[in-house]
């Protein structure tokens, strides 16, 4: 149960969306009437692989509460292997957040695709429900005062070559 001072709390949440899929998929569920939670403010991506852990890194520091990486289903990437690096990318970074001291459901992948519109709504919003708990990210890279608590910080260069090299289409 959340402490009382949470009680008006709602997350703040980056969603980095594909746009060939994902980002066409929260257009279907707003096109559709679904209900999806107002507090996720979409990026849209040319593809889930070219989110780079310090894009991720950047959103937390100043003030994401979550971060959601929506892309296309694994073989379905129009960029062939884009969704495979995002897969590869984001459990690694999970870890690394995870070691500084940042709750791991803070970050979350997943596929949808363009016609899933009911899917991304549910994504969606589930993972802000799950964010509720945890209460606002205190986390910080820069060592700027975060809202309460103490900043635990891990430095850029230490995720910078996650990247992966080779620039991803």
């Amino acid at each position: 149960m959340p402490p009382k001072r949470w009680a008006m709390y709602e997350p703040k949440v980056i969603g980095f969306l594909c746009t060939w899929c994902s980002y066409t998929g929260a257009d279907s569920a707003g096109t559709s009437r679904l209900k999806t939670p107002w507090n996720l403010r979409a990026v849209r991506v040319p593809c889930s692989g070219r989110v780079a852990p310090e894009l991720i890194l950047r959103a937390f520091d100043q003030g994401a509460d979550g971060v959601l990486v929506l892309g296309c289903h694994i073989g379905e990437c129009h960029y062939d292997s884009g969704n495979h690096r995002a897969a590869k990318r984001i459990p690694l970074l999970l870890s690394i957040l995870e070691f500084a001291g940042m709750q791991p459901e803070r970050l979350r992948l997943d596929w949808v695709s363009a016609s899933e519109g009911d899917r991304y709504a549910r994504i969606v919003s589930e993972f802000v429900d799950a964010l509720r708990p945890l209460g606002p990210n205190t986390w910080r890279i820069s060592g700027a005062a975060p809202r309460t608590g103490a900043a635990i910080g891990v430095p850029l260069p230490l995720v910078s070559g996650l990247s992966g090299g080779a620039p991803c289409p």
